[in-house]
């Protein structure tokens, strides 16, 4: 399958009304709509708290695991409960889009191990015809219990021709290095949500998509949102999952065919005394956070270079995200003694 990926943030939406029915989500007439069922999971079979594999039938209705136990969050769930919403006991993150999201591991430093989430769509891909898919993605921060305290690039979706259902004793995939549309930077934004999006040319007739970082630890490149004593890991929430035959039919598709923000470039990196770009678009906003994502430095109007004195800075690793014409871009920068 060809594709031609870009990526981008939206501002999430916090809550919507729920709409549809139990025996409606799973048929979609039109093929100008989202062909991914229950795409913001908020149809469910219970409200529980719990750390499971799931069938189509349980959790997030018509998702399944197709790579250890990913988590179901919900709004249902008491506020800091194990899988609540907006605070569990990793995370504190409001929904995209309604009262529901999912998480998966993204990282494993120590075994490499991934976890996926798999949906069959409501029909297949149609081979030769193009396709636009988005997602949004949170790293998985800000509760009282912090297990993960990595953030992760590569983050996507794959799409197949037959499910690939995981059941508690099997073997845990570690990333296959292929995926039809990924974001290639490190997804860092904690407070908002990250929109993944691309084009894909079908050339299978492809019935599931299946969401998670598909590459392995040596393909992944990983940012530190602090540090504790024991094995690195990176999980990353998901809500709001499309794919549509129509240009309108996902956040932002029809920009996929590139980005000025591809130009830009960062340097040095480390860095001791002073942060450039180049190649910035006119009229960019700049934006830097520290590792535990607090706003550090914000300059609206930037065109084609920028320069900052960053001596008097802490030491230690940083984000820098450009926003342009509704898209965006984030480089992983250190300073350094």
């Amino acid at each position: 399958m060809a594709f031609n990926a870009i990526y981008n943030r939206w501002p999430g939406s916090g809550s919507s009304l729920l709409l549809g029915c139990l025996l409606c989500f799973a048929f979609i007439p039109s093929r100008a709509q989202n062909l991914v069922p229950n795409p913001s999971f908020e149809l469910r079979d219970s409200c529980l708290e719990v750390n499971t594999a799931y069938t189509e039938e349980t959790g997030p209705l018509g998702w399944f695991s197709a790579g250890g136990t990913g988590d179901y969050f919900m709004s249902c769930i008491p506020y800091g409960g194990f899988n609540g919403v907006p605070l569990s006991s990793w995370a504190f993150q409001y929904p995209q889009e309604g009262e529901a999201f999912v998480g998966v591991i993204t990282y494993d430093w120590a075994q490499g191990y991934r976890e996926y989430f798999m949906v069959e769509l409501s029909e297949p891909l149609t081979i030769g015809h193009t396709y636009y898919v988005s997602m949004y993605a949170s790293p998985t921060w800000g509760g009282p219990q912090p297990q993960m305290w990595l953030a992760t690039s590569h983050v996507g979706m794959l799409f197949t021709t037959q499910p690939r259902t995981w059941q508690s004793g099997q073997s845990w995939p570690t990333g296959s290095n292929a995926a039809h549309v990924y974001h290639p930077w490190i997804i860092a934004d904690t407070m908002d949500w990250t929109l993944v999006s691309g084009s894909v040319i079908a050339d299978s007739a492809y019935r599931y998509v299946m969401i998670g970082n598909h590459f392995n630890n040596a393909n992944t490149d990983t940012l530190h949102l602090d540090y504790y004593p024991w094995n690195p890991l990176a999980h990353t929430l998901i809500d709001n999952v499309c794919v549509s035959v129509n240009p309108d039919g996902c956040p932002l598709s029809l920009g996929v065919s590139g980005s000025g923000l591809e130009a830009a470039v960062l340097y040095p990196n480390p860095a001791r005394v002073a942060l450039g770009l180049s190649g910035v678009p006119s009229n960019t906003r700049v934006v830097i956070r520290d590792a535990l994502g607090r706003l550090l430095w914000l300059q609206d109007g930037v065109d084609g270079a920028w320069q900052q004195d960053i001596r008097v800075w802490a030491r230690g690793s940083y984000v820098l995200r450009l926003e342009w014409q509704g898209r965006s871009r984030t480089f992983k920068f250190v300073l350094i003694e």
